[in-house]
């Protein structure tokens, strides 16, 4: 039994690794692919859907389309994981579920419509007027 623990311990740090590799992955490549406004929402601890949820903007549905098809092949090529996605049609808001990392592309009026950033604040956002 011993053996069994010791082997249990390394795949969970080489899961955390994996998960701050595809982290590093998504950001890199929408600061490539010229994302606008591009945020990361720490998710660990506060939700079970992922560890971290990336929010970003393109300025035109053809970016954001863009931006979400490139995404997905480097997670496919560089890290061997398959995407869902949602919203590629009409690119105004395009979801791609990773696992482990929840990436939101949107063109700019439908972010600020929608206003993910506020939902997912956790009390980190200022207070709203109502609650002053």
């Amino acid at each position: 039994m011993p053996a069994a623990a010791q082997t249990a311990s390394p795949p969970a740090q080489n899961s955390n690794d994996s998960v701050d590799a595809l982290h590093e992955l998504i950001m890199q490549s929408l600061d490539d692919d010229q994302a606008v406004e591009t945020i990361s929402i720490p998710l660990a601890g506060k939700s079970a859907i992922a560890d971290h949820m990336i929010i970003a903007s393109g300025r035109s549905t053809r970016q954001v389309a863009s931006m979400a098809e490139k995404l997905a092949r480097k997670i496919k090529t560089e890290m061997n994981r398959s995407v869902r996605m949602e919203g590629l049609p009409a690119a105004d808001w395009v979801l791609i579920d990773a696992g482990d990392v929840i990436v939101h592309l949107f063109r700019p009026e439908v972010r600020s419509f929608y206003n993910l950033e506020r939902m997912w604040a956790f009390g980190d956002a200022p207070p709203s007027p109502i609650a002053a």
